[in-house]
């Protein structure tokens, strides 16, 4: 410690420090205005070097320039949400698509007949090669003809349309001649449009009752042949007068074909059959005008025929 001296000569006084600070005053800076002794309070923005600042108590930096832009954020969230969607997005086509081809496999079981030639693209379900055909289309039904004068039968009368080139739609389908069941018409001389039925080998199977024409596919056709008139028996009888009267019975010859009854396709031949007039019949139809009647078609020769036709 060095010592003091009074300048020029004088005593030093004995209250007088160093260069420091006066006894009793609090180590430390002081805030201006603050009175000597007094210490400064604590956080005071007072600098370090122990005294006051002389330009005063410090301003806050200014706000940022007009336009500035915010500090950047990141953008990892962003990228995160739209990965996240996308995949969702992937599942429900994925999900879309299954569950769209089960519905369509169902409904190709549900059809399981193809409407189109196949498709020259290979299906994932049912892929086709080189040696597998295409689909076909549906068959034609061949036993529902293109004819406008087919009939609808209601009753066993009905089928003998069939003679006259008719089909009967609700006919029995033809498959054999073995199974079928058959039902022959014959027409007349004098009314040859006219045709009445000629039941015959009633313990056969090809016989079928009246109340069973859905039954019968084919229908057999006697037909009058022009020019086959034989010699007339005369035969006597009394009208509804009780007149007395003669009537020529006639013989003739009739062509037996068989047809498919619902198409009219002719199916086979039952050659000729023969109509004797051997003896006056009890009772007997005959026309007024002519008095003439001719003789039916033999059972005998139509069950013959019948039984070769389906054999």
């Amino acid at each position: 410690m060095s010592d003091s001296y009074p300048p020029y000569g004088g005593q030093p006084d004995p209250n007088a420090g160093g260069w420091g600070t006066p006894p009793g005053s609090p180590v430390g800076p002081m805030p201006p205005g603050s009175p000597v002794g007094q210490p400064m309070p604590h956080g005071s923005p007072a600098g370090q070097s122990g005294y006051p600042s002389p330009y005063g108590t410090p301003v806050p930096p200014p706000p940022p320039p007009y336009g500035a832009p915010p500090p950047q954020k990141s953008k990892n969230g962003l990228w995160l949400g739209l990965g996240i969607g996308a995949a969702v997005m992937a599942v429900l086509v994925a999900c879309g698509g299954t569950i769209g081809y089960f519905m369509l496999s169902a409904d190709d079981e549900d059809n399981p007949t193809p409407v189109a030639s196949g498709s020259s693209s290979p299906s994932a379900a049912a892929p086709q090669t080189s040696e597998s055909p295409s689909a076909a289309p549906p068959p034609v039904d061949e036993e529902q003809p293109d004819n406008n004068n087919a009939i609808t039968a209601r009753s066993s009368s009905d089928l003998s349309a069939v003679c006259d080139g008719n089909p009967v739609l609700n006919a029995a389908p033809y498959t054999s001649a073995k199974s079928a069941k058959v039902y022959t018409f014959a027409n007349s001389p004098d009314r040859p449009e006219s045709w009445l039925s000629k039941s015959v080998g009633y313990n056969k199977p090809y016989y079928a009752k009246v109340a069973d024409w859905s039954k019968v596919s084919v229908v057999g056709c006697l037909t009058f042949e022009e020019g086959s008139e034989g010699e007339p028996r005369k035969c006597d009888y009394k009208d509804s007068d009780d007149k007395k009267i003669t009537v020529d019975y006639v013989s003739a010859r009739y062509t037996l074909t068989f047809h498919n009854a619902k198409t009219g396709e002719k199916i086979g031949d039952g050659g000729r059959i023969n109509a004797p007039a051997i003896r006056c019949p009890s009772f007997i139809s005959y026309n007024k005008s002519t008095m003439k009647a001719y003789a039916s078609p033999d059972d005998g020769a139509i069950e013959l025929a019948l039984d070769k036709f389906t054999s």
